[in-house]
């Protein structure tokens, strides 16, 4: 009986993906995976889970079970979970399930406890599946 190489994930197991500080992306995001920006986003982001890195910034809406900002958003931020720490710069509504908020974070926008649903504005956004790569020297 052959072995399944060690490298194998099983099925349904959470994968991760990065965008280095030196990356800009023009267009929406749409992954299965948990996502960790350090780079720059013109576009919409939807993803299972979204890490923000304090020197990234995304213009465009957010979608995830769970999101952690750091950095600078200008758009709506819909999650389950959201933890806005001391770093982050929000331009944008913000709705959630549940909130955590460090001292010193900025928030211009509307908070707005969704009680598990995603707003009807945020969950209509277009998906598209087009993206250019722009790496910075």
């Amino acid at each position: 009986m052959a072995k399944a190489p060690a490298s194998a994930r099983p099925a349904g197991a959470s994968t991760f993906s990065m965008l280095g500080s030196d990356t800009a992306i023009t267009g929406n995001i749409e992954a299965s995976a948990d996502l960790h920006i350090d780079g720059r986003v013109e576009g919409d982001v939807a993803c299972s889970a979204l890490v923000q890195g304090e020197s990234s910034e995304i213009t465009g809406a957010i979608r995830a079970e769970t999101v952690r900002i750091a950095g600078a958003v200008h758009g709506t931020i819909a999650a389950r979970e959201v933890v806005i720490l001391r770093t982050a710069r929000i331009e944008g509504d913000v709705a959630y399930d549940t909130l955590t908020v460090e001292q010193g974070a900025r928030l211009q926008g509307r908070l707005s406890p969704n009680g598990g649903q995603t707003p009807p504005a945020i969950a209509q956004l277009p998906k598209s599946h087009e993206a250019e790569l722009v790496l910075a020297e």
